[in-house]
């Protein structure tokens, strides 16, 4: 790896509802421990630079588990976008790269978290991490050109050209510092949802002149918990890791 300094900015505004909890999202305990606190050990061991969360406006309790990293609020819940926008100001004249983690995913590797990283040292200034789930039908399709990808399509958005590829959006990326904030700040909420998505994140690079890329990680790497079920799931493919 590199001299270059290494961000992380990891979006903790989740709410547990459909978890049937009280508890913030990424507060859930897999394994014996909150899922945030996978992911920060895991930035630890990659011994990155700068960790900051963003949390709800009533985060205080994911404030508390972060501690002594920074937090910063997302007033209102207006996009993955915009969510790591409210980390802007911890991230001022920062010249590295950043990370972007989805707190309910906590079994991303230091690996694949450095293939991220050698990736992004080769020029491109936004990296996204795929994988090859055997049912691909609700994922983005990141559409590739050998190393360069060309977009991210939504599931319902796709010819059946594009349906056909098997390669996903995982959630993790991976971007130029410097870069960063000047693309999330060209994001348009012109869609049915009226919020701000990451994904567009590289169709506003593409648009700059700007080169985008992905690199692959194992299925169970990209695991997320939105549910109880999803949630044991978890917990079921941590311990197996561990044996």
């Amino acid at each position: 790896m590199s001299d270059t300094p290494i961000g992380a900015i990891i979006l903790g505004a989740g709410k547990g509802t459909r978890m049937k909890s009280n508890l913030p999202k990424v507060l859930m305990p897999v394994d014996g421990k909150p899922m945030i606190r996978h992911i920060i050990d895991t930035l630890n061991e990659l011994k990155v630079d700068k960790i900051v969360t963003v949390v709800a406006p009533d985060g205080e309790a994911v404030k508390k588990e972060v501690a002594p990293y920074p937090t910063c609020v997302q007033e209102k819940q207006l996009g993955t976008a915009h969510a790591v926008m409210a980390a802007r100001a911890e991230f001022c004249g920062f010249k590295g790269d950043i990370l972007v983690i989805f707190g309910d995913q906590p079994l991303y590797t230091k690996e694949s978290m450095r293939k991220l990283l050698r990736r992004r040292a080769q020029g491109y200034s936004v990296v996204c991490m795929g994988f090859r789930p055997k049912d691909p039908a609700r994922y983005g399709r990141l559409v590739m050109n050998g190393d360069n990808l060309q977009r991210i399509v939504e599931f319902k958005d796709a010819t059946d050209e594009e349906k056909a590829i098997t390669f996903c959006n995982s959630g993790i990326m991976c971007f130029d510092g410097e870069k960063l904030f000047e693309i999330l700040g060209a994001i348009s909420n012109e869609n049915a949802a009226h919020e701000y998505y990451l994904t567009d994140a590289v169709e506003v690079a593409l648009r700059m002149g700007l080169k985008c890329s992905a690199v692959e990680c194992s299925v169970e790497e990209a695991s997320a918990a939105n549910t109880l079920e999803e949630l044991a799931l978890l917990e079921e493919l941590i311990k197996n890791r561990k044996k």
